[in-house]
């Protein structure tokens, strides 16, 4: 098992603390880094919310959080005794005028890392960062994390950098995106970088397409006030499914320092091929869920969910084509779909490559699939090449697909680190590598808003899709038009 560095003694304060991010993710997290070594004994926890609670009510809450969402043989009664006994709690409104922020200096250490992580709406970001910065809260070793997503159109974006960047430095700032922290994701650089057998089939000669899929099959869960004003591509694939984009067709950097890394992926956001007003409906699916059935369940349909009688124009659902401008990906695709209530909880990347050009096998030799490559980020991470290969025995020669299928945590025999716990900690650190810089914010709502002007600025709504199917027909025909489909073997 590879050794764990702690990191040094520190003061986390959660704005929203008592929200389901906090609960259902932070929380548990740090409970991890804690008892795995890596979070020093004496480092706390301070939530900070506008509930009037105790110390005492904030520990039973953080408690029965990690109750639920900790496995039961990682739940160590001593641990969490232990845990639990750093976890504070500052009940303010970080947005009234009258806001007692002095609350803060009694419980901070002014030696220590400072790390504020606001899990809180993005428009509350300013606001937070100003009173931090007026209660002389904000140190040299001070950083402040950013949930997604970023404003919701380029404006917004570009108001809340400037809010923050008059409080925190580029340098303090840490834009976070699990997505980035999933040990898969982090492969990603490891395979192609590490290994010149891919680097070299890295391009257009070999490679056919590429297909990115988050599939979701949950439907709003408790967020519809939230996610009815954002809707799939601001949600999902503006920050998420764009980062990974970037990762696959990125150029090797210099060096694996932050900025380096950054500058590549910025350089393919810029890359992207605009999608002009024309375009948009030929290249663009929206869609919406209806009642239906996944895993044998019922389940309601979005305007069930969200709890209204007349229409709603936001996408659940959303798949489209990009194309990036670069020598090395010249007339490659990239097929992007991501959306609520589909069939399977999965997130993967696919790199298809190229048929045969020529066989010496007999055509009743095999069913031919071209080769391909698979990275599961979830629910089990690893990766699966696609080959052909001869089925064993006499009898003639037969082909049949099979993979080589490397599943992280049974070859590596450990317990694989949730994206949270790796980024919190390189926060800790002061690693920006993992996160967005601001001109990547700025470069993807760059491209993204002519998508979302064109949706505004026609009267259809979004394609109903039953719940349970893999959406909108006219997804599938986004890829099948041009000769391909859509890879939905999961398992």
């Amino acid at each position: 098992m590879p050794k764990i560095i702690p990191v040094a003694i520190f003061d986390c304060v959660v704005f929203g603390a008592t929200g389901d991010l906090t609960l259902r993710k932070l929380l548990p997290a740090l409970y991890y880094r804690f008892r795995d070594g890596q979070m020093p004994a004496q480092s706390r926890v301070i939530g900070a919310a506008r509930s009037k609670l105790s110390d005492e009510d904030y520990r039973e809450r953080a408690a029965q959080a990690l109750r639920k969402h900790v496995g039961v043989g990682d739940l160590e009664p001593d641990v969490l005794a232990s845990f639990l006994s750093q976890v504070h709690y500052v009940p303010i409104d970080a947005t009234a005028a009258d806001a007692d922020w002095d609350q803060f200096t009694v419980v901070l250490d002014p030696a220590r890392i400072r790390v504020f992580y606001l899990a809180t709406s993005p428009d509350l970001y300013g606001a937070t960062c100003l009173g931090l910065q007026a209660a002389g809260l904000v140190t040299e070793q001070s950083r402040v994390v950013l949930e997604k997503p970023i404003g919701h159109d380029l404006d917004s974006a570009h108001a809340i950098i400037e809010q923050v960047g008059r409080v925190f430095s580029e340098a303090q700032t840490f834009r976070i995106d699990h997505f980035l922290g999933k040990e898969t994701v982090q492969n990603l650089l490891a395979l192609r970088f590490a290994n010149t057998i891919f680097e070299r089939l890295w391009s257009s000669d070999v490679i056919d397409h590429v297909q990115i899929t988050v599939a979701e099959t949950v439907g709003l869960e408790g967020r519809g006030g939230y996610y009815d004003k954002s809707g799939a591509l601001r949600d999902m694939l503006q920050n998420h499914m764009l980062q990974l984009l970037c990762l696959i067709a990125m150029e090797p950097p210099v060096s694996l320092d932050a900025d380096r890394v950054r500058d590549e992926k910025l350089k393919v956001l810029r890359a992207l091929k605009p999608l002009e007003p024309h375009d948009v409906a030929g290249l663009t699916v929206r869609g919406q869920y209806t009642q239906g059935a996944i895993a044998g369940k019922p389940v309601p349909g979005y305007l069930a969910d969200l709890g209204a009688d007349d229409p709603s124009g936001t996408e659940s659902f959303v798949a489209l084509k990009a194309e990036v401008r670069t020598w090395r990906w010249a007339n490659v695709p990239f097929y992007l779909r991501t959306g609520k209530r589909l069939p399977k909880k999965v997130s993967e990347i696919v790199i298809q490559f190229r048929s045969l050009p020529f066989s010496i096998f007999p055509s009743e030799a095999a069913e031919w699939q071209p080769n391909s490559l698979i990275i599961r980020l979830q629910p089990e991470e690893g990766m699966r090449l696609g080959m052909m290969t001869k089925d064993p025995g006499p009898g003639g020669l037969r082909l049949s697909p099979t993979g080589l299928d490397i599943r992280f945590e049974k070859t590596f025999g450990m317990r694989f680190p949730d994206a949270y716990e790796r980024l919190l900690m390189d926060t800790v650190r002061g690693n920006p590598t993992l996160f967005m810089r601001r001109d990547e914010v700025e470069a993807a709502w760059t491209w993204v808003e002519p998508i979302l002007e064109a949706w505004a600025s026609r009267p259809d709504q979004p394609r109903p899709y039953p719940a349970g199917s893999w959406g909108p027909t006219a997804a599938i025909a986004l890829i099948e038009r041009d000769g391909r489909t859509w890879h939905e073997d999961v398992e």
